[in-house]
């Protein structure tokens, strides 16, 4: 089985986690909007790929040829920090070494394909785009000068990952600067290729929702064949999610992709209030909705590896029963997204996509 996952951070690390439990032929296509830690010192000084979220990529699927005491050594040294208080504090060794690979070979997939290499991994790591994106928001519920009620309902452009993953209001929108980055032509290649292509979890606005802004890389996966399989975060994420419902989630998702259609949507059963919310909008993507456990049994909102491998097992091979109205005119499935008519923040870019 081919698979490829789209996403970035500790989701997508959960994500690689499971899938290789079931297959070894695995392509990360990763976010390249970081610009906080390690990854955005080394960006902003040597004008690279943040490569943070690339790094968790490689330590996720390391070990898939030999995991061996040397390759173990190996993956261990890559998320090893410094300490003290110098230049080098807070730089993870594997995000050095990656950036030397960049610049020695003057190619980010080829030094990817050359870390995996000495990480034993089979699969590939790849970055959404050949270039590095900036993060924009526009975030409502923020108290402005005045402090008053009414600057709650005033949308303030936030930019940068780590502003908007933290800024406290509420997200209505996200975009990237550039505005049409060029997608990574490997990436392509790999959702076009893939038998199950997997979105989520992670943060919602700044790890998942991007894959969906790179044109060619969008167009990519509304051509592939695979199957569309979507996982929901296990709790709301504060700053980006904080009081999102499960189908406000897809939600968000729709008003930013109203093109996209998914085959399965998988939710953990204990976080899920209301079935029969998330079910219509799951239905709205084409989709049906695969309610299962898959978080930690410790109850912490970490996806346990072996459920998740499960469950993705379960998604890649049940069939969707009914399928998308064709009428539905941009309403994903006759589904009409709660707010979607006011706030469309792509609407150009809906014309021209698939």
């Amino acid at each position: 089985m081919k698979a490829v996952a789209l996403g970035g951070g500790h989701g997508l690390h959960a994500t690689l986690s499971a899938l290789r439990r079931l297959t070894d032929d695995i392509t990360a296509v990763v976010v390249v909007a970081d610009d906080g830690g390690s990854s955005g010192r080394i960006r902003r000084e040597l004008d690279i790929l943040p490569l943070g979220d690339l790094r968790m990529a490689l330590g996720a699927l390391s070990g898939q040829v030999d995991p061996g005491p040397e390759t173990t050594l190996w993956q261990r040294v890559f998320e090893h920090r410094y300490g003290g208080h110098g230049a080098l504090a807070g730089h993870a060794v594997g995000n050095l070494v990656l950036a030397g690979l960049v610049e020695v070979l003057d190619d980010p997939v080829a030094a990817l394909d050359q870390a995996c290499r000495l990480l034993g991994v089979t699969g590939r790591v790849l970055p959404m785009s050949t270039q590095p994106v900036d993060i924009e928001a526009d975030v409502t519920g923020i108290r402005g000068p005045s402090g008053g009620d009414q600057d709650r309902d005033v949308a303030h452009r936030i930019r940068g990952q780590v502003a908007v993953a933290t800024t406290p209001g509420r997200v209505q929108s996200v975009r990237l600067d550039p505005r049409r980055p060029k997608a990574c032509p490997e990436a392509c290649e790999a959702l076009r290729a893939a038998d199950v292509i997997t979105l989520g979890p992670g943060s919602w606005f700044s790890s998942v929702l991007p894959h969906l802004l790179v044109p060619e890389l969008f167009m990519a996966l509304c051509e592939s064949e695979a199957r569309k399989v979507l996982v929901l975060n296990l709790a709301p994420q504060p700053g980006e999610t904080a009081g999102f419902s499960p189908e406000q989630h897809l939600e968000v998702l729709a008003a930013h992709a109203p093109r996209l259609r998914l085959d399965v949507v998988v939710a953990d059963t204990d976080a899920v209030p209301e079935p029969d919310l998330l079910r219509r909008g799951a239905e709205a993507f084409g989709a049906d909705t695969l309610l299962t456990t898959v978080g930690a049994a410790d109850g912490s909102p970490q996806h346990d590896p072996d459920a998740l491998a499960s469950a993705l097992a379960d998604a890649a091979h049940h069939r969707v029963d009914s399928t998308p109205d064709p009428a539905a005119n941009g309403n994903h499935g006759g589904v009409t997204v709660p707010g979607a008519e006011h706030s469309r923040p792509h609407q150009e870019e809906d014309r021209r996509w698939p």
